[in-house]
C-alpha cells in the first residue's frame, strides 16, 4: 500500500506534468505554477517536483502551451464541421469572443509579460501565436480558393485578425469599452478585411 502511494505521488508530481498544471493555471494563472504551488497541489514535497522538473520555467511554458494545444484543437475541430469557410470563420470569432474563455485569456495575457523574462516561454508563446495564425490563415486561404473572400494575402490578414482578437479580449478581462458588443464589431471590421458583404459574418 504505501509503495502504491508513493508511485501515486510520483505520477502526480511528474510524467504528465504540463497537462495536470494546465488545470491550476487556468484556476488560479500562470504565475501559480511555483514549486511550492505544485507540491502543494500534488501532496508531494517539493523536492520531489524538482526532481521531476529541473526547470519550473520549462514547466510553465509546457502548462502554457498544453492550454493552448487543447483550444486550437477544439476549435479546429468546429473548423472541420463547418459547411464553408465563412461559416467556419464566423464560428471561431463567435466562440472566441463570448466571454466563455477568459480563463485562457488570462493565460494568454500573462505568458506574454512573463515570457519577457522566461526565454523557455517566450519562445512557446511564439510557436503558439504561429499556431493559431496558421489556424486563420488556413480557413482565409480555403474562403479565397472558393471564390468567397478577396484577399491577396492570407497571411497578412490572419496576422491582423489575430492581434485584434488578443486585444478585444485582453480589454474585456477589464470590461473595458464596447466588451459585449465586441463579438459584432470584429465581425464586420473583418468583413471588410476580406471584401464581402456585411452580414456574412455577424447574423
Amino acid at each position: 500500500m504505501v509503495v502504491r502511494d508513493q508511485r501515486g505521488r510520483d505520477r502526480r508530481a511528474g510524467g504528465d506534468g504540463a497537462q495536470r498544471h494546465g488545470g491550476q493555471a487556468l484556476d488560479e494563472g500562470l504565475a501559480a505554477v511555483t514549486l511550492r504551488a505544485v507540491a502543494a497541489r500534488a501532496a508531494v514535497a517539493p523536492a520531489l517536483v524538482a526532481h521531476y522538473h529541473e526547470s519550473m520555467d520549462a514547466l510553465v511554458a509546457e502548462t502554457f502551451t498544453s492550454i493552448v494545444a487543447a483550444e486550437i484543437a477544439e476549435l479546429r475541430g468546429l473548423l472541420a464541421a463547418a459547411p464553408s469557410p465563412a461559416a467556419g470563420l464566423a464560428t471561431l470569432l463567435r466562440t472566441l469572443l463570448d466571454g466563455s474563455r477568459d480563463d485562457v485569456t488570462v493565460v494568454w495575457v500573462e505568458a506574454w509579460a512573463l515570457g519577457r523574462r522566461n526565454p523557455v516561454l517566450g519562445a512557446a508563446v511564439r510557436d503558439q501565436m504561429d499556431a493559431w495564425s496558421d489556424v486563420f490563415e488556413g480557413v482565409i486561404a480555403e474562403g479565397v480558393a472558393a471564390g468567397s473572400f478577396r484577399v491577396e494575402d492570407p497571411r497578412a490578414v490572419a496576422w491582423q485578425l489575430l492581434g485584434m482578437l488578443d486585444g478585444l479580449n485582453a480589454q474585456a478581462l477589464v470590461r473595458w469599452g464596447g466588451a459585449a458588443d465586441r463579438g459584432s464589431l470584429l465581425g464586420h471590421a473583418v468583413e471588410g478585411m476580406l471584401g464581402v458583404e456585411r452580414g456574412v459574418l455577424v447574423g
